[in-house]
This record gives C-alpha cells, sequence and structure tokens, in this order.
C-alpha cells in the first residue's frame, strides 16, 4: 500500500458530512422517482445539471474507499474485497425481491384495468402475456424497470470496485486515469451495458464508474481540497458555474423562458446527458462538492443540529435506506396513479416515505449497537 495513502486512511476520522450527503441522496432517490410529485421540484436535478444519482455515486465510491481501505491497512485487502463482495450480493438479492414484487403487482393492476398504462410507464411490455420470460431476463438484469435503474447500476459498480479499491491503494493517479480512460472510450466508441430487446441502460455502468473511482481516488490520497480551498478564485469561477447551470435548467423547465436559450444549449446540454455522464454533469458535481465542503467544514457546530440527525442516519445507514426508497418510491407512484393525485397527497405521501427510511435507519442503527459489548453499547 502507497505510505502516502496509508497515512490519509489512518488519519481519517468521522465526518458527520459523508453521512448527511448520502442520507440527502437516499431521501432524493425516493422523491426524484415518483413521477409527478410538487415534492422533487426542489430537489438537485432541478437547480443544475447534475443530480442525486451522481451524488448518491460519488458518494458511495467516498465512503466504501474509507471504510474498505481502512479494513485493509488493519485486516488485509481480501478481507476489504469480500467484504465489498458482500455488499454486491445484498444489492443484488434487494433488487430481486423487489423486481419481483415490482412484476407481480404492476401485472395485478393493470389486470384489474386500474391503470393499465402502467406496464408501459414501468418498462415492462409482456409482463401479462409471457411474465416468466420477464422474470427470467430480470434475474440476469436484461430487464429494467422504471425505478429499478438506479438499484441496477450500483450491483455493477460495487462488483468491480475491489479491483479499483487495489489499485487505488497502490497506484491511486494510475487507477483513476484508467478509469477516465475506460470512460472516455465508452463515450466514444458508444459502449454499454444492453438490456432485451435491444435497448441500453439508462445508467451507463462503463461511464459511471468514472465518478464511484473518483469519489474514492479522493478518499485515498486526502484531496479534499485544503490547498484548493485557498484559492478564491477557484470558488468564484465554481460559483459561477453553478449559477450558469441554475440559469440554464431553470429556463430549459420554463417554457416562456426556454425560447431565450440559444440553440447550442437545447442540443447540447438540455436535456443533460444522464446514461452517458455528460462532462458537463460531472464538472457541476464537483463544482457544488468544492463549495458545499468550503462553507461547511468537517467541525460545523450546525451538523449537530437535531433535526439533521434524522437525515445523517439515514446515511449511516445508507444501503438498506437505499433499497427501501427505490420500493417505497414505487409505492408511492403506485398509490398516486391509482388515487387522486392531489398536491396534498404528493406531500403526504413524501413525507410518509421521508418517516419510513428514517424508522428503518434508526431501527438497524439501534439492533446494530444491541449486538455491540455492553461497554461499547454505553459508549456507541
Amino acid at each position: 500500500m502507497k505510505p502516502s495513502v496509508k497515512a490519509n486512511l489512518a488519519a481519517f476520522h468521522h465526518d458527520a458530512r459523508l453521512y448527511l450527503t448520502l442520507g440527502i441522496a437516499n431521501w432524493s432517490v425516493f422523491v426524484d422517482h415518483i413521477p409527478n410529485n410538487v415534492v422533487n421540484l426542489l430537489t438537485l436535478r432541478n437547480f443544475g445539471f447534475s443530480g442525486a444519482a451522481d451524488l448518491f455515486v460519488f458518494v458511495v465510491g467516498y465512503g466504501v474507499a474509507i471504510i474498505h481501505g481502512r479494513m485493509a491497512l488493519e485486516r488485509g485487502y481480501v478481507v476489504a474485497a469480500t467484504r465489498i463482495f458482500r455488499r454486491v450480493w445484498r444489492l443484488y438479492a434487494a433488487y430481486v425481491v423487489l423486481f419481483v414484487i415490482y412484476i407481480d403487482t404492476i401485472a395485478y393492476v393493470a389486470s384489474q384495468s386500474m391503470a393499465p398504462e402502467i406496464i408501459h410507464e414501468y418498462n415492462i411490455s409482456g409482463i401479462l402475456e409471457h411474465p416468466l420470460r420477464i422474470l427470467v431476463r430480470g434475474l440476469v438484469l436484461q430487464e429494467e424497470p422504471l425505478n429499478l435503474d438506479l438499484l441496477q447500476l450500483m450491483i455493477p459498480l460495487m462488483a468491480f470496485f475491489p479491483f479499483a479499491l487495489w489499485g487505488l491503494l497502490r497506484r491511486p493517479n494510475l487507477t483513476l486515469a484508467a478509469s477516465v480512460a475506460l470512460y472516455v472510450a465508452a463515450r466514444w466508441f458508444d459502449w454499454n451495458f444492453r438490456v432485451y430487446p435491444d435497448q441500453d441502460w439508462t445508467f451507463n455502468p462503463l461511464c459511471w464508474q468514472m465518478l464511484m473511482v473518483l469519489g474514492g481516488w479522493f478518499a485515498v490520497t486526502g484531496a479534499s481540497g485544503r490547498a484548493l480551498h485557498s484559492m478564491s478564485w477557484l470558488r468564484i469561477l465554481a460559483g459561477a458555474y453553478l449559477i450558469f447551470a441554475m440559469a440554464v435548467t431553470l429556463m430549459r423547465h420554463s417554457p416562456a423562458l426556454s425560447v431565450y436559450l440559444p440553440d447550442f444549449f437545447v442540443n447540447s446540454i438540455a436535456p443533460t446527458d444522464k446514461e452517458n455522464l455528460a462532462p458537463y454533469r460531472v464538472v457541476h458535481f464537483l463544482a457544488l462538492a468544492f463549495l458545499a465542503t468550503h462553507l461547511i467544514p468537517a467541525d460545523h457546530p450546525g451538523l449537530k443540529w437535531r433535526p439533521l440527525q434524522a437525515v445523517i442516519t439515514c446515511g449511516e445507514e445508507w444501503l438498506a435506506v437505499f433499497c427501501i426508497a427505490v420500493f417505497l418510491s414505487f409505492a408511492g407512484h403506485l398509490i398516486l396513479i391509482t388515487g387522486p393525485n392531489l398536491v396534498v397527497m404528493q406531500i403526504a405521501v413524501s413525507l410518509v416515505g421521508f418517516a419510513a427510511m428514517t424508522a428503518v435507519a434508526y431501527y438497524i442503527s439501534w439492533s446494530r449497537r444491541q449486538d455491540l459489548p455492553a461497554a461499547l453499547r454505553q459508549q456507541a
């Protein structure tokens, strides 16, 4: 292991910002996957080029690199790699369970004619005629129902990460360069994973892997920006880019204002290229992260604000909460399309979802503490 990487991992302390960010990302994933929901107008994607997916993938890469990098330091790389593969299995198991629930529920709703359009809306045409084929294809990730796309993406990304971590611990700059090269090649040659019959994945893993590796690179190198934060001109540049991105995004969402957008922005930037992780999305996210970490240092007293603890706890238990968020977004969407889709109902569904995710996070945190020895349990 590279000495500087070992020193950075050993010096890392609990950073509430990491878990706060993961919690925000999980809450955003939940509301963003409920179409026609007034609450998702407040999420990141409506104010710039990047969104909750960018936030989630980057911070997961950062967090997994810290946690399993320290594990590799203390217990060896093989142990760390097997623990990451355990997370892959949990993600896949959650995907299979949710996929079965999806197709069973959607088939029932469509057959009862409560919302027959749901089959096409959820991108699983043929479920009534060939349910077994749909199930088998789903098990091998050859189906991509609406709302499961991000969970599906995380399976190959997490499966790939033990190999990326091996490189990050030894040659972090070379590993990042190789990741960027794969990203560029995938965009240039139009490489992507396929789903039946001949469609691309909504999130191209060959491109999105770069954002996860980039998060891991920042974690192991300690390139959190102590030197960069002192450059006032860079903060001005980042702020200007964020304002520009917000202006373009807001204008794109307004028919009255979109006519004033030059054709270049309409054709090249709007709508944003989510599938292949457009470079301007990456720059927007990095600018946002740079300013956020400057304005909110790790010892900021606001991080101890009591209402934020629910979000932070959701971030600490990110894997379980993420899987619950995907399920709740499906349930929330189903409720809204089969019942009265009123604004008050949209807000109620969102609040109940936030409460459910928080309850799951607190329960898992409490349950984990019960497994600790009594002395450690009192300190936790």
